[in-house]
């Protein structure tokens, strides 16, 4: 089952702009690059939230549940895939590109952020790991918007 990379976005800081990207690399030792959760940092091996991931489909569900109509990089995660249906397991593997390779290590909770950008939105986002996955990088790669992603 093969899918794409819709979209790229990044944040500098906590609660900063989200930068939306055409192409990035990403790296075991500093994840999607430029952003900040990504580096290994504070002693951790494995950040908790080294790379984040969100199904384009996931979104609209979560969206269409609340009336909402927004961009999906408010939801702050730095990966949007599309068509892949990821499993909603610890351990799953995802390809992206020609080399990258990420692990979910676990579900993206929505946070109170996403209550203040829409009501009803946290709510919405919290079924079937619809808030997203977070992830690990085990092998680096050059990624592309348009890219292919696959479960492997």
């Amino acid at each position: 089952m093969g899918g794409k990379l819709a979209g790229i976005a990044r944040h500098d800081r906590p609660k900063g702009a989200m930068e939306r990207l055409d192409a990035v690399s990403v790296t075991s030792a500093a994840g999607v690059a430029g952003d900040y959760r990504g580096a290994l940092a504070s002693g951790k091996l494995i950040p908790r939230r080294q790379v984040s991931l969100i199904e384009a489909e996931s979104w609209a569900a979560a969206l269409a549940d609340c009336g909402g109509m927004l961009d999906w990089w408010h939801a702050r995660r730095n990966l949007l895939v599309s068509g892949l249906g990821i499993p909603h397991r610890v351990g799953t593997r995802i390809a992206i590109g020609k080399t990258l390779v990420i692990e979910v290590l676990d579900e993206c909770d929505p946070c109170e952020r996403m209550e203040a950008l829409h009501p009803g939105l946290r709510a919405a986002m919290a079924p079937d790991w619809r808030g997203g996955f977070l992830g690990r990088v085990l092998a680096d790669g050059e990624i592309a918007v348009g890219d292919e992603a696959r479960i492997i």
